[in-house]
């Protein structure tokens, strides 16, 4: 994964309630990867949302990845 990506991903308190967003923008990760789950390619995402950019897309994907990749603990 391609680390540098992360930067492109913003957390800023005051803006959408502090949830993940692309570069500052109020263009929140999950947006994108909703878009994505719904079939839209990312060449389809960056004509529809003329802010962004490929890599942007790219880093919304890395983003989700790596906050899925850790362990979940079962509790009985």
């Amino acid at each position: 994964m391609d680390m540098s990506l992360l930067q492109r991903i913003t957390i800023e308190p005051g803006k959408i309630g502090g949830r993940p967003c692309i570069r500052g923008k109020r263009i929140r990760v999950t947006d994108v990867l909703d878009l994505l789950a719904s079939g839209a390619s990312i060449e389809e995402i960056v004509e529809d949302y003329p802010t962004l950019e490929r890599d942007d897309v790219l880093a919304a994907i890395a983003y989700a990845a790596l906050q899925t990749s850790h362990a979940v603990a079962r509790v009985a």
